[in-house]
């Protein structure tokens, strides 16, 4: 080091913390503007008169740079006095005309900050949509526990059902077809078609069986007239036809004959079936009310008591011949809206059900009140197959509940 000490050599760099203090003072407002909205220091020192000045070549400590950071506080009294400079962007313009009785007019805020805060409102706004959708798509996926199932065919159900609501016009009957018949009636529709539901029952028949059992009956009575003695025959064939269609083991013709009473000869039913294919022209594949009642269940998270109570409700409905005004999906909606107002004793219907069916609950109403009808005179009156086959524990006694009596009841 040639014999000097070694803090000599740092000397001629350092400066005065005075001069730096000084330097800051005298900085234009525009770069450092916390020194306008602080009170004017001593010229002297830099500082607030009370503290005494700083000793410019004082090692850095601990205690020193403690003793710094009380130095860069305002005195008290400055904390008190209210701050007189607030324009930060004009230096020219006079304090009287930011100030409207009393009271510091709002300034303009700059652009920049401006879009800064625009930014950050469309930012939240982006997150917020992001967020929105992210929930919507994670209540709506119905289909994520049969990810793994090919029956389930997850990648086609939307698909598949889009097509079947397209398609579900085609599988009605005009409600009025009855009045071309001259021999049978509304009422002898309803005596056969709860008869045909207990034998679907004795048979042990899959349920889209009976349902397009019904289906048959009805597009075939609305191209073809039929006298009275010949009706149990239609019903009989039409069941025949779907078990060929529907089931693995179907039902041999003598034992149709035979649940007849022998009304028919096997000879009777094999001409009508003929007459019934070719009249439907061999139109066999068409949606019914339980295909769609399936999917409305799943959307509705049904357990097994909202599933046997809507089974109970469109079956009842089968029986009504009014209820041929509504088409196969809105009947299946109505009946699941129906068994959750029965069951949980208030109007439930979530966006899931409404987005999946695409009938909202208003729509629904109206048909709800009939179907509670239904259900308050189905243990009562003379057609109670459906009521007998649903009060066994097999079906979970889903006849015994007790009606949603609030949606038929008057307001007050």
């Amino acid at each position: 080091m040639g014999g000097r000490k070694f803090g000599m050599e740092m000397r001629p760099n350092r400066r005065a913390l005075s001069a730096i203090n000084q330097n800051l003072v005298g900085a234009h407002p525009r770069q450092y503007p916390c020194v306008v909205n602080k009170r004017g220091l001593s010229e002297t020192n830099g500082i607030c008169d009370k503290n005494p000045p700083i000793q410019a070549h004082r090692p850095i400590t601990r205690k020193y740079a403690a003793q710094m950071s009380i130095l860069q506080q305002p005195c008290p009294e400055e904390v008190k006095k209210p701050k007189t400079s607030v324009n930060v962007w004009e230096e020219d313009t006079p304090l009287a005309d930011l100030k409207d009785n009393g009271t510091v007019k709002d300034l303009p805020v700059p652009m920049s900050l401006e879009q800064k805060e625009r930014e950050i409102r469309e930012n939240n706004q982006t997150e917020e949509v992001e967020m929105a959708d992210i929930f919507e798509e994670t209540i709506m996926d119905i289909d994520s526990d049969d990810a793994k199932n090919p029956l389930a065919v997850v990648d086609y159900v939307e698909d598949l059902y889009a097509y079947y609501k397209k398609m579900e016009s085609c599988s009605c009957v005009s409600p009025g077809y009855m009045a071309q018949q001259f021999d049978i009636n509304e009422r002898m529709r309803a005596i056969l078609i709860d008869w045909l539901i207990e034998v679907h029952h004795k048979f042990e028949l899959r349920e889209e069986t009976l349902f397009l059992t019904v289906n048959l009956i009805d597009r075939f009575l609305a191209k073809q007239t039929v006298v009275r003695k010949k009706l149990q025959l239609v019903g009989l064939v039409a069941m025949l036809l779907a078990c060929k269609y529907e089931e693995v083991s179907v039902p041999v013709v003598d034992d149709l004959v035979l649940i007849s009473d022998k009304a028919y000869s096997r000879t009777e039913v094999l001409e009508m079936e003929k007459l019934m294919l070719n009249t439907l022209q061999f139109n066999m594949s068409v949606p019914t009310a339980y295909v769609f009642i399936r999917r409305f269940l799943k959307a509705a998270q049904s357990d097994r008591k909202l599933k046997q109570l809507s089974f109970f409700l469109i079956e009842l409905c089968l029986v009504e011949y009014e209820m041929l005004k509504y088409q196969p999906s809105f009947l299946a909606a109505a009946a699941i809206y129906t068994a959750q107002c029965t069951i949980f004793g208030v109007g439930k219907w979530s966006k899931i059900c409404e987005r999946h069916t695409a009938y909202s609950e208003d729509q629904l109403l109206e048909c709800s009140r009939l179907i509670v009808g239904f259900h308050q005179k189905s243990e009562t009156g003379k057609l109670t197959g459906v009521h007998r086959k649903y009060s066994i524990s097999k079906f979970g006694y889903a006849a015994k509940c007790e009606p949603a009596h609030f949606l038929v009841q008057t307001p007050q």
